[in-house]
Order: C-alpha cells, then sequence, then structure tokens
C-alpha cells in the first residue's frame, strides 16, 4: 500500500498533485526555497478552480529532512530534473520514482542517480500558481502513467489508483509510449510555436481556412513528428491534430509553459522535447526541417538573453 507519497517540486503540477494526494496519503512536498517549505508548512495548500479546498502538508527544502516514502513525483520542470534527481540520490532505497516531465528522457536523467523503480508519467493537467500556497486548478484531465525498464506493471495500477481516490485523473498503460509519443508530437509542436509566435494556444494553432493562417504550419509540424513515431514503430495513442484541434475549442486560450519560460526569459524545456525529437529523427533517419527550425531558433532566442546580461554589464562597468 501506498502510505507515504513526497513530491518533488512545488509549481503547479507539483502543488496539485500534493494537495490532491494528501487526501488519500501522507504528503511531504521537497520545495526549492525554505520559504516556500516555511510557507507550505504554516498555511498548507489551497486548490481553487475545478475543485476548492485546503490541504495540510508536510515541507522541507532539505532531503535530509525527508523520512522514507514510499514513492516520489518528480514535478520540477526538466531543466530542474537534475538537480532534483541528485538530491535523491544515495536515499530513499525501493521507493517508486515517477516523472511527469514533458518530452523524452526524463526517466534517463533519473536513472543516472540511482537504481530506483521508476514510472513513467505523462500529464495534461495545468492550472495557475497564485503564489507558494495557493494553485487553481484549470485543465483537469488524465495523468498517464506507465512502467520503465522492468517495474512491475502492479506498481504502476496501484499508484492510478491512488491518484484517482484522491479525485485527480488517471489511466494506467502496460506501455506508455504510444500515449507519450503523442504528447511528445503535440508540445514539440504547440509549445515551440507558442514560445516563438508569443500566442496562447488558442483558435489559431487549429485554423486553415486561409493560405496565411497558422494552422498550416501547426499541421505540417505535427504531420513531420508522426512520420518519426511511425519509423520507431510507434502506433500513436492519440492523434496529435486532433489533440491540438479539440484543445483549442475549448473556450479558453491555454499558456504553454515554454511560452511562460521565453516570457521571463529562464531556459525553456526545448532539449527534452523538441531537441529530443529531432534527434530521434536524425537518429531514423527521417527529415524533420520545421522541427529543426524551430529547435534552433529557440535555441537562438535563449542566447539572446545572454547577450542581453552581457550587454547590460558591460553598461555598468
Amino acid at each position: 500500500m501506498i502510505e507515504r507519497v513526497c513530491v518533488v517540486g512545488a509549481g503547479v503540477i507539483g502543488s496539485l498533485y500534493a494537495a490532491h494526494l494528501s487526501r488519500v496519503a501522507d504528503v511531504w512536498v521537497l520545495t526549492r526555497r525554505d520559504e516556500h517549505a516555511r510557507a507550505l508548512e504554516a498555511r498548507g495548500l489551497r486548490v481553487s478552480g475545478r475543485a476548492e479546498f485546503n490541504s495540510a502538508v508536510h515541507a522541507t527544502a532539505d532531503p535530509d529532512a525527508v523520512p522514507a516514502f514510499d514513492v516520489a513525483i518528480v514535478a520540477t520542470k526538466g531543466t530542474g530534473l537534475d538537480a532534483a534527481a541528485s538530491a535523491l540520490e544515495g536515499r530513499f532505497a525501493g521507493s517508486t520514482i515517477v516523472t511527469v516531465q514533458n518530452g523524452l528522457g526524463a526517466e534517463g536523467i533519473v536513472r543516472n542517480h540511482g537504481d530506483w523503480p521508476i514510472v513513467s508519467g505523462v500529464t495534461f493537467m495545468s492550472g495557475t500558481r497564485h503564489d507558494d500556497t495557493h494553485v487553481e486548478y484549470v485543465l483537469d484531465t488524465e495523468t498517464w502513467l506507465g512502467p520503465y525498464n522492468g517495474t512491475p506493471y502492479d506498481k504502476v495500477e496501484e499508484l492510478a489508483a491512488l491518484i484517482e481516490r484522491a479525485g485527480l485523473k488517471a489511466r494506467a498503460f502496460p506501455d506508455l509510449r504510444p500515449a507519450q509519443w503523442s504528447k511528445l508530437i503535440f508540445n514539440a509542436t504547440v509549445n515551440a510555436v507558442a514560445a516563438l509566435t508569443g500566442l496562447p494556444h488558442d483558435r489559431h494553432f487549429g485554423a486553415e481556412a486561409e493560405p496565411g493562417d497558422l494552422g498550416h504550419l501547426v499541421h505540417a509540424l505535427i504531420d513531420e513528428g508522426k512520420a518519426v513515431a511511425a519509423a520507431a514503430g510507434i502506433e500513436l495513442h492519440e492523434d496529435p491534430w486532433e489533440m491540438n484541434v479539440l484543445a483549442t475549442r475549448r473556450g479558453s486560450a491555454h499558456y504553454p509553459s515554454m511560452l511562460e519560460d521565453v516570457e521571463a526569459r529562464r531556459p525553456t524545456e526545448i532539449e527534452l522535447i523538441t531537441g529530443a525529437l529531432v534527434r530521434e529523427a536524425r537518429r531514423l533517419g527521417v527529415p524533420v526541417p520545421l522541427h529543426s527550425a524551430l529547435y534552433r531558433l529557440i535555441k537562438a532566442r535563449e542566447a539572446s538573453w545572454e547577450l542581453e546580461t552581457e550587454k547590460s554589464k558591460g553598461r555598468q562597468a
């Protein structure tokens, strides 16, 4: 039985998992900042939006202060995953570690730091972080879970059942790769296009009526991704184009995480998302000129912030 859960990272996704799971398990949150941990200890977590409740959690920024747990959900962004896994290194033998990062390769990063059983996760859940102790639950979609490299499937089923008992949606898959690739193609397209155009994920991403409509580019990018999946022998769980169109018809625009990163001028998850797709395409001999262009443009956008910083330091000197 899963009795204690550690959530590593308390952004939007980590906070949603921690708050809900605290209803059915003893939850510890491992934060990056001491003041964040102190706020969670003092006030707990408030969830608004799709659900309305307050939850009590334990929190600390010190990995040595976390007691032994059954499962850890590592909910950092891809850019923070290596540091998060490093914080767990040499600890919690036998615990199951769950990755829920966008893209491909998160499990390998965790494996570099320990031989824990790993469960691969994919989530479309989303929300808005109002402060350290308040998260708004916006998109109540499923978390998809599957075994990684020999992890017993019954561990995956038990975890999915726990998440559902907590009030979230989850589904276990014997093989997560078809679902993982569906989201990879969706994310590599939508996140990169949003980051470069400044548009939230809205009706423009599905529009194809006029020659200048953005949907033509989005559709072509998705077709490139589907060609890579086919070459890898992956039969997609869902069609990424249909996922895109459905999302644009929900009525409210969604801000992809990479757009938020670009607006905040912080490193994006481009390497685990579009970079992973481009590398797989190269390995399989599949041409992906559009994704390659977006990958390089995002990398150049990140480089421009470094240049701005250097110029600013030069002026101050």
